[in-house]
């Protein structure tokens, strides 16, 4: 009867580390989701509007020669591309915070994007956890990285909720997360 017993709180032990560990994977990951849509906002944002790359179209003129479309360089896709493959680094400007009512973490930046650190009590930031948020995001990333550029070759509204939870999924809690201001 003892053996049972510990059995079944072993099986509970076990089971319960599991589900804890499920939850701060699946915030680290929608953490980084988030993070990197606030990243590639602000990236955008910061490229000059009437910067144009020309692509050329699939429609022809009526000389019959391909027509030559302008295209905002920071909706671009050759940019997006590139800011992809580099965006991840920003994730060593980031800690995490746990919510104290739904024990979920989330994850802000702690220091400004000219490097000045953020007074943000009750925020963890260190080497091992900036590694693991930046791994996640160059996962999201290179997984992802059509959809990115789906979203972001076009101006859309709430992206973060449209991409980190209704499209891909990391984000199962995500619709009651405020949105932070970069």
């Amino acid at each position: 009867m003892k053996s049972c017993n510990l059995s079944v709180i072993c099986f509970l032990l076990v089971g319960s580390v599991g589900i804890v560990e499920s939850k701060k994977t699946g915030d680290l990951f929608c953490g980084a989701c988030r993070a990197l849509v606030d990243e590639i906002e602000w990236e955008i944002l910061q490229i000059d509007p009437k910067k144009v790359i020309q692509t050329e179209s699939f429609h022809l003129n009526p000389e019959g020669t391909q027509a030559v479309a302008e295209t905002p360089y920071a909706r671009s896709e050759v940019f997006l591309i590139e800011l992809l493959e580099r965006v991840c680094e920003h994730m060593v400007e980031y800690g995490e915070i746990a919510d104290p009512k739904t024990h979920r973490n989330s994850y802000i930046r702690v220091r400004t994007h000219n490097s000045k650190n953020l007074d943000l009590p009750n925020t963890q930031a260190d080497a091992e956890l900036t590694s693991s948020l930046k791994h996640a995001c160059e996962k999201i990333a290179e997984e992802y990285e059509d959809e990115f550029i789906e979203f972001f070759t076009r101006e859309s509204s709430n992206v973060k909720d449209q991409l980190c939870s209704k499209r891909t999924d990391l984000c199962d809690h995500a619709l009651y997360i405020p949105h932070d201001e970069l």
